[in-house]
C-alpha cells in the first residue's frame, strides 16, 4: 500500500495507550454501555482468524458506540485453566502454567496490534492466584447456600487418558482425543445445584434481546414437562420404583417398563438366570455417552430382568426391561412404555415381540400418539385428555400411588474434575469434623507447581503429599483437601462481575460498582456456548443476587453470535487440514485496518464464510483509493479561491450520498451488519469521487462532507482514519468526535430520473422534478425525444404513471 500499513498502526497504537483514550472512567460524560467479548483460551500459541472475527467487528461496534456519546467499557482477559494445557506438559514436559502465560504474552502482543479499544487495566486471568481465589470464594458460598453438594454419580471414564470426558467428548461410544472405548465409572462429584433455578432460566428467556435459536436451545435443554409421577411395584417383593409421564392418560397401555441400566434396582430384581445377559448388556451400555444413547436415529435395545412390576391403575403385571435409551440421571431412571401410543416403545414391542394395546380411540393405524376417549380403561372409558388425566391421577393419589409432578430435562451442573489445571475445590475432609470448607480468609487454596502429571486415573493433586496434608479449620487436627478441581465454566460463569473490579483485594467485586455497571448491555460470541457458558453465567447471576451481591437478574443483556470464517477450503480450519489462516502475516502486508474490514465486508457476521486471499487483496486496493481520494480532497481544500457557499446540481448529488451513508450506516452498524455498511461507505466513496471531477467545488462543503466521511470509516479502519483525521489537521482523537447526524431533508431530491416505458419495454430514462403531477409527468414523458420514436403514427391507449419510478406507454 502506497503509504499505510504496520507502521501507521503501531504510531496510533501507541499513542492510543499513552493518551489514555481507551481507559474507562466511571464518572465521564455518556450512558455507560459494557461491550464483552467472550474471551479467549490460550491453549494456541497464537490468535487465528475466528478470534478476529469475534473481536476486531464487536470492537468497530464498540468505536461507533462511543463516536453516539457511549460511555464504553470493553476489558478482556483470558480463560487460562483447562485440560489441553495439561495434556501439553504431559507430552512435552513444559508445566501448564509455563505454556499458559507464554501462549497469553503472545496473545496480547496480537490483540494490541489488532488496535482494539480493549481496556487492559482490568484484565482478568483465570489461572492467576488473585482471579481464582474469587472462583473458590463463589463456590463456599455456594455451598453455604445448600447450591454445592457431593454425591456418587457415574461419569464418562477415558481409560487411556485417564480422565473423566464431558458428553460432548464422548464420539461414538470413543474418547475424541486418544478414540479409547468410553466407560460409565462410579465417582465421588461435586455438583452445583442449577436444577434450583429452572423456572427463572426458563421463563426470563423470554425478556431477552437473544438469538431466538440460543433461546430455543436453552429452553430444550432445561425441558420442562408437566405431568405425573406413578409408584409401580415389583411383583413378590417390598421393592417399589417410580415413572415419569406426560401421558398418565394412557397407563392402562402400559406392557412393560424399562429400567436404567445404571439404576441400583436392576441388581436387585434380575432373577439368576437372567444376570449374565443383563451384566453383559450394562457392560455395553457403559461404553456410550449420554447423547448416543438418547438419539432418535439410534435403533432401541434392551434385555429382560425375569421379573414383572404391577401396574397400579389396574393391577395388571408387566415385564420389567433394561434399556440403554433409558438415563439414571434423567427423570426417575424408569419409564412405563405404552406402545400402542408412543412410536419409540411400539418400535421395541414390535422388536421384542410385546403387547400392544390400544387405550386411546383415534387414527387408523398405531401407533397413535394424539389424544382421543379412552378405550378399553376400565372405569375411565370415554374420558379423554385432560380429564382423563385428572381421574386417574386422583385414583392413583388415593391409593398412594402417584401425583401431578413437574420434571426437567435439566441436570445438575457437575464441576468435579480429575486433573491439575484448574481452580482446586477449596474443602478439606476431617474424620472427626467430615466435609469443611477452606475459611475465606484461607483463600486462595494455591496450586503447588511441582507435580506429577502421569496420568494413572486419578487427580494429579492426589499425588502431592504437601498440598493434600493439611489442618481441619474446625478442630486443628489432621485433614486431606480435596483433590480434585473445579470445571473451567465455573472460572468463566462471573468473569464479567470480576472486570468492573479486577483489582481488589479484599472483595470479589464491589456490588455497587458491578450494580452500576451490569448487566453487560452487548455481549458476543460463539453460539456453540447455548447450553453450557451461557446458562450456567445466567445460574451464577441469580445465585448471587439472591446472596444479596448483585440486584439484577441477568448477565448479558443483548447478546450477538458470530458466525464461523472457514478455510480457503470451505472447510473448518484444523492444522491437520493445513487450511488455518493465521492473521500476522496478513497484518504485516496490508495492515491491520484492511484485514478488519476485510472480515466485515466479506462475511454476514453472524454467517462467516471461506476466507479468500483475493477477498483481502481487493480491501487493500480500496484503501489505497480512499488513501488517494482523500489526499485529493486535501489539495482542493487547502488550495481552491471558490468561496461560493451555496449547493449546486453536483453538491446536492453528493449530499444525498452523504447522508444517505450516514443514515444506513448507522443503522446497520447497530444491528452488527457490517458487510452492508462498508458496503454504503463505498457507495459514498464513489459519489465524492465523482463530485472531484466537478470545475466548480463548493470548498466548505466538501471540507464538511470528508469530515463526515472520515467520521463514518473510523470504527472500521481505526488507524487509518487517525491519520487521515490528523492530516486533515483536527485534533486527537476522532473517537472523541461525535458521530455524524443524518439530516432526513437531504434526501429529498429536487429531481428523480424515471424510466419510460412503450408497451413494458423501457425506451428511455429522464429526470424529472418531484414537483410535477401526474399529468405533467405524462406530458413530459410523451413529448421525449426518444419516446416519440416508438409512438410515432400509433395510438395511445393508456399511459400508467407509477410515481418517483416509471411511466408506462400503452400504444398499438
Amino acid at each position: 500500500m502506497a503509504n499505510y500499513g504496520t507502521s501507521v498502526d503501531k504510531k496510533w497504537q501507541t499513542k492510543w495507550e499513552e493518551s489514555g483514550l481507551h481507559n474507562f472512567d466511571e464518572n465521564a460524560p455518556g450512558e455507560k454501555l459494557y461491550v464483552l467479548e467472550m474471551f479467549s483460551y490460550p491453549s494456541g500459541a497464537k490468535l487465528h482468524a475466528g478470534h478476529w472475527f469475534n473481536y476486531g467487528p464487536t470492537d468497530s461496534w464498540a468505536r461507533f458506540k462511543k463516536m453516539q456519546g457511549y460511555n464504553v467499557f470493553q476489558p478482556m482477559g483470558f480463560d487460562a485453566f483447562g485440560l489441553p494445557a495439561e495434556n501439553y506438559a504431559i507430552k512435552t514436559g513444559i508445566h501448564p502454567k509455563d505454556s499458559t502465560m507464554q501462549n497469553i504474552a503472545n496473545m496480547e502482543e496480537q490483540l494490541r496490534a489488532m488496535g482494539a479499544m480493549f481496556n487492559w487495566d482490568h484484565e482478568v486471568i483465570t489461572c492467576l492466584p488473585e482471579y481464582y481465589k474469587w472462583t473458590q470464594w463463589v463456590f463456599l458460598k455456594l455451598f453455604e447456600k445448600g447450591l454445592a453438594y457431593r454425591k456418587n454419580a457415574p461419569v464418562n471414564w477415558c481409560p487411556s487418558c485417564n480422565t473423566v470426558l464431558a458428553n460432548e467428548q464422548v464420539i461414538e461410544g470413543h474418547c475424541e482425543r486418544c478414540d479409547s472405548e468410553v466407560e460409565k465409572k462410579d465417582l465421588t462429584q461435586w455438583f452445583l445445584k442449577i436444577t434450583h433455578y429452572a423456572d427463572e432460566l426458563l421463563e426470563k428467556l423470554d425478556e431477552l434481546d437473544w438469538p431466538e435459536k440460543t433461546k430455543a436451545m436453552q429452553k430444550h435443554w432445561i425441558g420442562k414437562s408437566k405431568g405425573a409421577q406413578v409408584t409401580f411395584k415389583v411383583e413378590n417383593s417390598d421393592l417399589t420404583f417410580d415413572v415419569f409421564t406426560t401421558r398418565v392418560d394412557t397407563l392402562n397401555g402400559v406392557t412393560y417398563v424399562v429400567l436404567a441400566p445404571e439404576t441400583p434396582l436392576v441388581d436387585k430384581i434380575t432373577l439368576p438366570e437372567y444376570k449374565d445377559a443383563v451384566e453383559e448388556y450394562k457392560i455395553q451400555a457403559q461404553k456410550q455417552s449420554d447423547i448416543e444413547r438418547q438419539s432418535t436415529s439410534r435403533e432401541k435395545t434392551g434385555v429382560f430382568t425375569g421379573s414383572y412390576a404391577i401396574n397400579p391403575i389396574n393391577g395388571k403385571r408387566v415385564p420389567i426391561w433394561v434399556g440403554d435409551y433409558v438415563l439414571a440421571t434423567y427423570g426417575t431412571g424408569c419409564v412405563m412404555a405404552v406402545p400402542a401410543h408412543d412410536e419409540r416403545d411400539f418400535a421395541f414391542a414390535t422388536k421384542y415381540n410385546l403387547p400392544i394395546i390400544r387405550v386411546v380411540d383415534g387414527g387408523d393405524s398405531l401407533p397413535y400418539t394424539g389424544y382421543g376417549p379412552l378405550v378399553n380403561s376400565g372405569e375411565f372409558d370415554g374420558l379423554s385428555g385432560d380429564k382423563a388425566k385428572e381421574a386417574i391421577v386422583n385414583k392413583l393419589k388415593e391409593q398412594g400411588l402417584g401425583d401431578w409432578k413437574i420434571n426437567y430435562r435439566l441436570r445438575d451442573w457437575l464441576v468435579s474434575r480429575q486433573r491439575y489445571w484448574g481452580a482446586p475445590i477449596p474443602v478439606v475432609y476431617c474424620d472427626k469434623c467430615g466435609i469443611v470448607p477452606v475459611p475465606e480468609d484461607q483463600l486462595p487454596v494455591e496450586l503447588p507447581y511441582d507435580i506429577e502429571f502421569t496420568p494413572d486415573g486419578k487427580s494429579p493433586l492426589s499425588k502431592s503429599e504437601s498440598f493434600l496434608n493439611t489442618t481441619c479449620p474446625k478442630c486443628g487436627g489432621h485433614a486431606t483437601r480435596e483433590s480434585d478441581t473445579l470445571d473451567t465454566f465455573v472460572c468463566s460463569s462471573f468473569y464479567y462481575l470480576r472486570y468492573v473490579d479486577n483489582k481488589n483485594k479484599e472483595k470479589c467485586f464491589d456490588s455497587d460498582k458491578v450494580n452500576a455497571m451490569l448487566p453487560v448491555d452487548k455481549y458476543v460470541g460463539g453460539p456453540e456456548h447455548a447450553t453450557m457458558h451461557l446458562l450456567y453465567a445466567r445460574f451464577i447471576t441469580k445465585a448471587l443476587r439472591d446472596m444479596g451481591y448483585l440486584n439484577f437478574d441477568e448477565p448479558f443483556k443483548s447478546l450477538t453470535h458470530q458466525g464461523l470464517i472457514l478455510g480457503p477450503d470451505g472447510q473448518k480450519m484444523s492444522k491437520s487440514k493445513g487450511n488455518t489462516i493465521s492473521p500476522d502475516d496478513y497484518i504485516k502486508e496490508f495492515g491491520a485496518d484492511v484485514f478488519r474490514m476485510y472480515l466485515m465486508f466479506g462475511f454476514a457476521y453472524s454467517e462467516g464464510g471461506a476466507w479468500s486471499d483475493e477477498g483481502i487483496k481487493s480491501i487493500g486496493r480500496f484503501v489505497d483509493r480512499v488513501e488517494r481520494l482523500l489526499e485529493q480532497c486535501r489539495n482542493e481544500i487547502n488550495s481552491s479561491k471558490n468561496t461560493n457557499t451555496s449547493m449546486n446540481k453536483a453538491e446536492k448529488e453528493l449530499n444525498y450520498a452523504r447522508h444517505y451513508a450516514i443514515k444506513h450506516v448507522t443503522e446497520d452498524t447497530e444491528k452488527f451488519q457490517f458487510n452492508t455498511s462498508i458496503a454504503r461507505i463505498m457507495e459514498f466513496t464513489n459519489a465524492l469521487s465523482k463530485y472531484l471531477n466537478e470545475e466548480n467545488k463548493n470548498v466548505k462543503f466538501l471540507e464538511e462532507t470528508v469530515i463526515d466521511y472520515i467520521k463514518l470509516l473510523a470504527p472500521f479502519a481505526p488507524h487509518f482514519a487517525e491519520e487521515q483525521w490528523e492530516l486533515l489537521q483536527k485534533d486527537f482523537s476522532i473517537f472523541n468526535e461525535s458521530w455524524p447526524k443524518f439530516d432526513p431533508s437531504a434526501l429529498v431530491k429536487d429531481e428523480v430520473e424515471i424510466a419510460i416505458q412503450v408497451s413494458g419495454k423501457i425506451r428511455a430514462r429522464m429526470n424529472i422534478p418531484t414537483t410535477l403531477t401526474e399529468d405533467e409527468i405524462k406530458e413530459a414523458a410523451l413529448n421525449n425525444e426518444t419516446i416519440q420514436q416508438f409512438i410515432n403514427g400509433k395510438t395511445i391507449m393508456k399511459v400508467i404513471v407509477v410515481k418517483g419510478r416509471l411511466v408506462n406507454i400503452v400504444a398499438k
